[in-house]
């Protein structure tokens, strides 16, 4: 059996894909479900999960068939919003799994996939009936202008966020102080990880480490 794996991550913005806001913790899930396995490939769309023109999820099932793995996505709302849509995606010759259901079959999946689409749906019925109610009072809805030239700096203001709170959490502070010593030693990625898991250290969310996490930690410090 071949256990080898192809990630697929979805943001639904750009702002999002730019400043790692859900790429992250997609990239937690599915290494968590793989523990020590580390996916042959990883694609990462941006675009909305009611659109069905998807490129990187294309490349994705492609490399799937040749190299006869499973396609991993972390939730199923991120590989698709929409019935029909992923109706043919699990009619096709790849293997799916997911990591927050893999026990779940085809029929199970239809059900949570139309439950899905219909919260959606639900979300853009809000947001449209609450855009009318402020143009009925008068607000003014967007300046396209005014956001084109904010975009950059708020993208740039997202990062510089989330740098501040990973160098702030104290999980990643002690790690990273044993990460120095262990640097090094000159000791690979996964003899590091098994190290900090061994003494008790773990990431900024919690979770074990794996040569991915630490891999981010020694460029994130540039500890080489």
């Amino acid at each position: 059996m071949n256990n080898q794996y192809v990630a697929y991550l979805r943001v639904s913005t750009q702002k999002q894909g730019y400043s790692g806001l859900g790429l992250e913790a997609q990239r937690e899930i599915i290494q968590k479900y793989l523990r020590d396995k580390t996916p042959v490939a990883e694609f990462v769309e941006i675009e909305s999960g009611r659109k069905k023109d998807r490129p990187k999820l294309k490349e994705a099932l492609s490399l799937c068939r040749k190299t006869e793995a499973t396609l991993i996505v972390a939730k199923l709302d991120r590989l698709a919003r929409n019935v029909s849509f992923l109706s043919n995606l699990l009619e096709n010759d790849v293997e799916i799994v997911f990591c927050d259901f893999p026990q779940a079959n085809k029929m199970v999946l239809h059900i949570l996939s139309a439950i899905s689409q219909y919260e959606a749906e639900l979300i853009a019925a809000r947001t449209k009936s609450a855009l009318q109610a402020k143009k009925a009072r008068g607000f003014r809805l967007g300046n396209p202008e005014h956001l084109m030239d904010k975009h950059e700096q708020a993208i740039q203001n997202s990062i510089k966020t989330c740098r501040e709170k990973a160098d702030s959490n104290p999980n990643n502070r002690r790690a990273v102080a044993m990460l120095r010593t262990l640097v090094k030693e000159e000791h690979t990625l996964q003899e590091i990880a098994d190290i900090l898991n061994k003494e008790g250290f773990v990431t900024s969310k919690g979770y074990r480490f794996y040569k991915s996490t630490v891999y981010k930690l020694i460029r994130r410090y540039n500890l080489k």
